[in-house]
């Protein structure tokens, strides 16, 4: 497969599946005037839904479906506040921040501590190997090193695999993904198990990597699978405390009006299918 084409078909279910002010009090007004202020949890770097250009701006598709949703639709300021990953939920959860979106997928357990709203994006966990190694299939990775983000389902893909394997695995987890990919690309892990879309960027860049080939759960379950293995087939939503089910509503309301009126689908090819 073409390395260039990978951003064309890593995120393609997930068009399909989904439907700057100043920092506040975390956002508890209303935004009819237009003077409240959204205050976003977020992991940054995780390109390319949040990260940094070298002039120091934040970009990314998350960034810019909230720019759609927040202050187009709803018309609040809002601004991102970086927090670690793994302890995004509790942060929401203490008022400092009023929503998280951080590429974060829809699962039971988050479910059980935050509210999420409808999803807005497809992803799967995928593995990247050294294009020169010797791990071309998913049973070559039993004995091996993987390298996580904690806090993610990246590591939660990684312990099934471990289970699966009865131990024969090492799990390395970092602060962040980019840690992870530096270690591959150093020979400290064998492979990174991570989210498709992002790890779809780094191997874009990095001639040394290549998905780990096969097939997996998006084939199981009969959708458009793409041409690497995929561990898991997941959606990302946007992350609320349980008592914001007005605000909640509001936000479910703008996602539908940006699939509705097209400017969804202008981020999306942005981002994933040029």
């Amino acid at each position: 497969m073409d390395r260039r084409s990978y951003l064309k078909t890593v995120g393609g279910a997930g068009a399909a599946a989904a439907f700057a002010g100043c920092l506040g009090d975390g956002g508890n007004g209303n935004g009819d005037d237009g003077a409240e202020t959204i205050t976003i949890g977020s992991d940054i770097p995780y390109p390319p839904f949040e990260y940094r250009t070298e002039e120091g701006e934040l970009v990314g598709f998350d960034v810019e479906i909230a720019e759609a949703v927040f202050a187009g639709e709803l018309g609040y300021e809002y601004e991102f506040q970086e927090t670690s990953f793994d302890g995004i939920i509790p942060s929401l959860n203490n008022g400092n921040f009023r929503v998280i979106m951080s590429a974060m997928t829809i699962n039971d357990e988050r479910a059980e501590e935050v509210d999420f709203s409808d999803p807005y994006f497809t992803a799967y966990q995928t593995v990247l190997v050294l294009d020169d190694g010797n791990i071309t299939s998913k049973e070559d990775l039993k004995g091996t090193q993987v390298g996580v983000q904690k806090g993610t389902t990246g590591e939660a893909a990684a312990e099934g695999l471990q289970e699966e394997f009865d131990g024969d695995l090492t799990i390395e987890s970092y602060d962040q993904i980019t840690g992870a990919f530096d270690a591959l690309l150093n020979n400290q892990v064998d492979a990174v198990i991570n989210d498709n879309t992002v790890s779809a960027e780094f191997a874009n860049e990095n001639d040394e990597v290549v998905f780990l080939e096969g097939e997996g759960e998006a084939a199981a379950q009969g959708d458009d699978a793409p041409p690497y293995l995929t561990l898991t087939v997941e959606e990302y939503g946007i992350a609320f405390r349980q008592d914001d089910d007005d605000f909640r509503q509001e936000v479910n309301d703008a996602l539908a009006a940006i699939r509705e009126d097209g400017t969804y689908d202008e981020i999306y090819s942005e981002y994933f299918a040029a």
